[in-house]
């Protein structure tokens, strides 16, 4: 740590891991899957809890209404989660926005539920790297950084919201609402590889559900007066995956729909992701898209109804957001820590953050790994380490590093 200023030293010096492993290890108790409504109040009060202790006021934002289709076809609301949005000092001339998310991928249901240490460093638990570890490195960052001088003229809002998972669809408007005129964001995914690495450029993401309306008929008598919606639909499937290229990935995931076997199928609901790569790509698509669907319904005599669309939008990094990274990089290795940056398929709120013109970087969260599975996993050590990156690049932007 030799290239850190007399200010910067002291201050990290009273950042503690032991306090916030014990938060980590709390909160990856608390089942908080994106629609265990119970679990994610109890953890939105643990963090309204602890972030009351950051100057500013918190409050928990109703989310916003959120539709699907479900497997008869009719659009249905969504339940979801309150979020956490914390503010301070909001008249401040220079402010940042720092984000994270309570919510899990896994329900109340799923085996994966307890914690449990592999070795001195390594603790396996759900959520505990993405990103209740990652909320705690937020926290502790905050609180070194409020001990300088430079907090009392720079301000930052926090936002934890309960859907990251889902697509943040609930708290997409909040999100642009709260990246207004922030100078750069910091979000706390956990980092791209066990190593630290980063993520840097990331694809966007779009999820669709077509609802394929065609006409019921004896499959025995008279199956040519019926228009099969279930063909139809895998027709659409193949077609779709027909339109993959090298910056567009298409999934088709899932197809509801039929009843008894006698029965030509007058209904289907077709489920599909699609992952592009650039703007363009995404543009593109959703002209090709649309030709296609007519395509469908003439061919097959059904009609279709979209549902869904690109959520997530391409996150390109350009010449202010490269300085952000090169900021993080240097600081890093300033406290000893080496690493570099990679682009990434997965998609968060930093696609999100970065479409408002906003410079972010989004996995200054935890080091580990295995995430999505039984196997996540925390490296505790990295508690410390990344708060301790997190507050002084937070003293370098207070200070005009990206002016």
């Amino acid at each position: 740590m030799q290239r850190l200023t007399q200010d910067e030293r002291k201050l990290i010096e009273p950042i503690e891991q032991s306090a916030m492993l014990v938060r980590t290890e709390r909160w990856s108790a608390i089942n908080s899957g994106t629609g265990n409504l119970a679990g994610l109040q109890q953890q939105a009060e643990e963090l309204a809890c602890a972030f009351a202790a950051l100057p500013g006021e918190v409050e928990l934002r109703g989310p916003a209404t959120v539709t699907s289709i479900d497997a008869g076809g009719r659009e249905i609301e969504q339940a979801n989660g309150r979020h956490l949005v914390l503010r301070v000092r909001p008249a401040a001339r220079r402010r940042f926005l720092l984000t994270g998310h309570m919510d899990t991928v896994y329900p109340p249901g799923h085996p994966f539920q307890e914690g449990r240490w592999l070795d001195d460093d390594i603790f396996n638990a759900p959520g505990a790297a993405d990103m209740k570890g990652g909320i705690a490195v937020m926290l502790a960052a905050l609180q070194a950084f409020e001990g300088s001088n430079a907090a009392k003229t720079t301000g930052y809002d926090v936002m934890i919201n309960s859907d990251e998972e889902t697509g943040s669809l609930s708290s997409a408007d909040l999100i642009a609402e709260l990246a207004r005129e922030k100078a750069a964001a910091l979000t706390y995914e956990p980092s791209a590889q066990p190593d630290g690495t980063l993520a840097h450029a990331r694809g966007g993401s779009g999820n669709y559900s077509v609802t394929i309306t065609g006409r019921a008929a004896h499959a025995g008598r008279n199956p040519h007066e019926g228009r099969n919606a279930i063909v139809a639909a895998g027709a659409l499937a193949v077609a779709l995956k027909t339109m993959e290229h090298s910056d567009l990935a298409i999934n088709p995931a899932r197809i509801d729909g039929g009843s008894a076997n006698n029965v030509v199928p007058d209904l289907a609901i077709l489920r599909f992701n699609i992952r592009p790569k650039s703007a363009d790509a995404a543009l593109n698509f959703e002209r090709d898209f649309s030709v296609l669907l007519q395509h469908i319904e003439a061919g097959h005599e059904v009609g279709t109804q979209v549902h869904g669309g690109i959520t997530r939008p391409p996150k390109t990094v350009d010449a202010e957001a490269q300085r952000l990274f090169d900021l993080v990089q240097r600081t890093g290795a300033d406290l000893g820590q080496a690493f570099g940056w990679q682009p990434s398929g997965g998609v968060c709120d930093g696609n999100n953050i970065a479409a408002c013109g906003v410079p972010v970087v989004d996995t200054m969260g935890v080091r580990g790994g295995a995430i999505h599975s039984s196997e996540e996993y925390l490296i505790a050590s990295s508690l410390a380490e990344r708060a301790a990156l997190s507050a002084v690049v937070l003293h370098r932007l207070a200070t005009g590093d990206l002016a």
